[in-house]
């Protein structure tokens, strides 16, 4: 092998609706990305069971999931769409990775530390361990390219020094079974067996904020539903929702630094932006020094525009759950002969022995 063939990855939980933010920050970048690379798009739902292990009905959530990804445009044809525990290699492989992986990387992830609060000891072990399980779903298919998000960064980054190590660690064994790839690491040669997979960080809002609380990330765990829109928000329901979202007594600045230390301010222009597909400065040089009054009704459109459909074409395949099932089957299978191959790869690496 001469080069690592390009590939992206990236998965969604299915815990609760996917909002605004999920669909700004990731999901439109997934149906953008189709149209330039291969990719692999999954509905982790392992990773779901780490926070919280009894859902109400996990199955449904999976497929409303697999219902957004679709109505958002991606084509499960050209590219796979599955459901990550259909695909047993993800946990093989994770498995692997926890003992490639040093329990000093994991304390010191960021999200592990807020989720788990001041009772880490209480936390489960999937909790400090789901990295692990993150960069085995990357590297399981060997995945050069990953969208990703301000707070999942540290993930990507643990993702490269688990394969860094790995690499690094088996470099003459990968060479004798000529299943490597010549790497530069620092100042020296390996030959590596798994990419050191590069983070895709693009557009003008990567980073959507609580309607209720600049300060804060939209979220699907957010008490208020005003505090977010939800992709199955109708029409009337995303106008109310940015009617009622939080701003101040001041009109809109002139320039981009008026914006500092006005984060509803801020959030509300850069969603208008990231609607629109255009630069701040433009959304500020068309409504800089309007009230609120005037700027809410144009962004209200603006959603409506852009997100109803979406919620439509999501409720009218929701209501086909064969066909949902049917696209999860098909991309499991075909995810699955991906993994394989790189497993069968590691197993020879590690020396398992096997028929």
């Amino acid at each position: 092998m001469s080069a690592f063939k390009p590939l992206v990855f990236s998965g969604v939980q299915p815990t609760g609706n996917l909002h605004l933010g999920n669909y700004l920050g990731a999901i439109r970048k997934f149906v953008a990305l189709q149209e330039t690379h291969d990719c692999i798009y999954c509905v982790v739902d392992l990773h779901s069971i780490t926070a919280q292990l009894v859902h109400d009905d996990l199955a449904e959530q999976t497929r409303s999931i697999t219902a957004a990804f679709l109505a958002s445009g991606i084509d499960p044809q050209k590219h796979i769409v599955f459901n990550q525990s259909r695909v047993p290699q993800h946990a093989e492989l994770a498995w692997i990775f926890n003992c490639v992986a040093r329990i000093g990387w994991m304390n010191r992830m960021t999200q592990f530390k807020d989720k788990a609060g001041k009772d880490r000891e209480n936390a489960s072990l999937g909790l400090l361990a789901y990295p692990s399980l993150m960069a085995a779903d990357i590297l399981v298919y060997r995945a050069t390219h990953v969208p990703v998000g301000d707070d999942q960064k540290q993930h990507l980054e643990l993702t490269r020094d688990i394969a860094a190590k790995f690499n690094n660690d088996f470099s003459a064994r990968i060479a004798s079974l000529g299943l490597g790839v010549e790497m530069e690491v620092g100042e020296e040669t390996v030959n590596g067996f798994f990419p050191l997979t590069e983070p895709l960080i693009e557009g003008p809002a990567t980073r959507v904020m609580s309607l209720r609380d600049g300060s804060k990330k939209m979220s699907k765990s957010d008490p208020s539903d005003l505090s977010r829109i939800n992709l199955t928000d109708d029409a009337d329901t995303i106008s109310k929702k940015i009617r009622k979202a939080k701003t101040d007594p001041e009109p809109l600045p002139s320039d981009l630094e008026g914006l500092t230390g006005r984060p509803e301010a801020e959030n509300l222009v850069g969603i208008y932006a990231a609607l629109a597909e255009c630069p701040r400065e433009k959304v500020i040089g068309e409504f800089g020094g309007q009230q609120f009054s005037a700027f809410k009704p144009a962004l209200a459109d603006l959603a409506v525009e852009k997100l109803a459909p979406i919620a439509g074409e999501m409720r009218r395949i929701s209501a086909d759950r064969a066909f949902v099932d049917s696209v999860l089957r098909d991309g499991g299978e075909r995810a699955r002969a991906q993994a394989e191959a790189t497993m069968k790869g590691v197993r020879e690496i590690i020396g398992l022995l096997t028929d």
